[in-house]
């Protein structure tokens, strides 16, 4: 373990986050478009980066804390304390690039979550406002209990999408 191993940690969770944004967006177009029938699949697809994203944050944690026990910091030290402390030559500077995309990515996942519930509640509501939900007798029925399921679906995936341990680690507050 070491620098180096830190570094790939950083990078695959680059590309996790990089994804995600990927998966929002593609979200937030099928939901401009008027493709509901899609939105289950998109949640999906949103999950299942949320669940390697996981993976990555806890395989950057355990790369993170060895380093700062090498350099002489506590295993809870942020990416800026890293790079305080990094010794001479380029692990300041490449730590000091992967923080800079992280932070970068972090406030781009912000906004496209942002954007994505702004849309997502602006779609027209599948079952009429007003009218009391009923037992599904008719296909027409069961089209928007399916439809409201999926927008609420793909809500409730949109808000899981902040990361703020990572922002903690990244030097931020945590929420």
């Amino acid at each position: 373990m070491g620098a180096g191993d830190l570094s790939a940690a950083l990078w695959q969770e680059r590309r996790q986050l990089e994804l995600l944004l990927f998966r929002l967006e593609t979200q937030r177009l099928h939901a401009h478009a008027g493709n509901v029938q899609w939105l289950n699949f998109t949640a999906s697809e949103v999950e299942g980066v949320l669940d390697r994203l996981r993976f990555e944050a806890l395989a950057s944690g355990v790369e993170s804390a060895a380093v700062a026990a090498e350099w002489g910091l506590p295993a809870q030290a942020t990416l800026v304390e890293l790079v305080a402390a990094a010794p001479p030559g380029a692990w300041p500077e490449v730590l000091q690039e992967h923080l800079e995309s992280l932070q970068e990515l972090l406030r781009q996942l912000s906004d496209a979550a942002r954007a994505n519930e702004d849309t997502l509640r602006r779609l027209p509501p599948p079952v009429p406002p007003g009218s009391s939900p009923r037992v599904a007798d008719t296909a027409g029925d069961l089209d928007q209990l399916t439809t409201a399921g999926n927008i609420e679906r793909a809500l409730a995936v949109t808000r899981r999408t902040t990361q703020p341990l990572l922002a903690h680690y990244l030097g931020g507050k945590r929420d």
